[in-house]
């Protein structure tokens, strides 16, 4: 197994691993329940997902493209969906 993405978080980690699987590009998410030990462990990736080496290339064009897209989002400003009151 390579790891093809290493995650902010386990909703970014789940994000990449269901397009890969949607692409038929076998995926596992690793460490996801290590983040419940944040603050015990030293600052560093914990989340990841992998693929089997000959998935790599292709699974990592697919996790790049998720991941523009992922910092797109959220370098966007977040819209009034009207379900909160406004400001008086």
């Amino acid at each position: 197994m390579q790891i093809v993405y290493r995650a902010a978080n386990i909703i970014d980690a789940n994000l990449v691993k269901n397009a890969l699987e949607v692409e038929g590009i076998p995926a596992f998410v690793g460490g996801q329940y290590l983040t419940g030990a944040i603050g015990e462990l030293p600052p560093m990736p914990l989340v990841n997902v992998m693929v089997a080496e000959i998935d790599w290339p292709r699974a990592s064009a697919i996790a790049q493209a998720v991941d523009a897209a992922l910092a797109e989002r959220r370098a966007e400003p977040e819209a009034d969906d009207g379900l909160l009151p406004s400001p008086i």
